[in-house]
């Protein structure tokens, strides 16, 4: 199955069942996250399947999780991504934090203030669906609720200020995910994950190329922090991103960028990229 959340004219943002291209069931929640923290989350949507329910028209998508109360996103995940940046395959991985003001939805026109290296990063994300703590890669596998589409919009020039990595990640609305979740009973095997600039293949890898796939990283997570349903974990990008071309290449204002993964779907942003802030700031 295929969970959305979506912005509707009458009813703001709701959670909904896609059963077609263009065909929603309404389901009790205002969004995925909400829906996920109903503990017979899966009970639901079926009997929602089952009855039919209401259908919903007159909508686009809006972020998958509005509302999630942690995103974990891990760098250096994908081993020609780890040789483009010059380093060592990671023993450990690499993680850090963006808040849900960072996310936008699959569609929306993407405000980059204050930044003029702008750098793309497609990205498998996984989706948890029940409470972890301290679990073993069996608990967080099953504790997947699904899999989604993201990209880690990067402000490089903000990101290499300092060591630490968080102040060129989690600018406010500018990290995509959609458009919908796939359930993880319907997820057969690894992903192809792309990424296009204006349509033109940047970015080409396979999930099982990832040093840290889905459930290491979980439960690797939830070794220090619990994780809820909700709570959204991006799993790193393949190589082919503008920092690591020569000459480095970054966004530019009107640029499209198009994230897709088979089987789940595909993010299409365009960019404006606002006059930079003065250097002393």
């Amino acid at each position: 199955m295929k969970l959305a959340t979506l912005r509707t004219a009458e009813k703001g943002t709701t959670a909904a069942l896609v059963t077609g291209s263009d065909s929603y069931l309404a389901l009790p929640a205002s969004d995925v996250g909400a829906l996920l923290a109903q503990p017979q989350w899966r009970t639901i949507v079926e009997k929602v399947a089952t009855a039919g329910g209401n259908a919903i028209s007159g909508v686009a998508f809006a972020p998958l999780l509005p509302r999630a109360g942690k995103v974990i996103c891990c760098g250096l995940n994908y081993g020609d991504h780890i040789q483009e940046m010059g380093r060592d395959l990671p023993e450990f991985p690499t993680l850090f934090a963006k808040y849900a003001d960072t996310l936008t939805g699959p569609a929306d026109t993407i405000h980059v203030h204050g930044s003029v290296k702008v750098d793309w990063e497609a990205e498998l994300a996984v989706v948890v669906g029940s409470e972890l703590f301290r679990a073993d890669e069996d608990e967080a596998r099953n504790a997947i609720a699904g899999y989604t589409v993201a990209n880690d919009v990067s402000m490089r020039d903000w990101q290499n200020r300092t060591l630490q990595w968080f102040q060129g990640k989690a600018f406010d609305r500018t990290t995509p995910v959609g458009p919908v979740m796939l359930t993880a009973d319907e997820a057969d095997g690894d992903f192809e994950v792309r990424g296009y600039v204006n349509g033109e293949l940047v970015q080409h890898g396979n999930t099982s190329t990832l040093v840290f796939g889905p459930a290491k990283l979980l439960s690797y997570i939830s070794q220090f922090t619990i994780l809820r349903p909700g709570d959204l974990v991006l799993t790193g990008t393949p190589g082919g991103v503008g920092m690591g071309m020569t000459p480095p290449r970054f966004l530019n204002d009107g640029d499209v960028l198009t994230t897709e993964i088979d089987g789940i779907g595909r993010l299409e942003n365009h960019f404006r990229i606002h006059a930079p802030v003065p250097a002393n700031v």
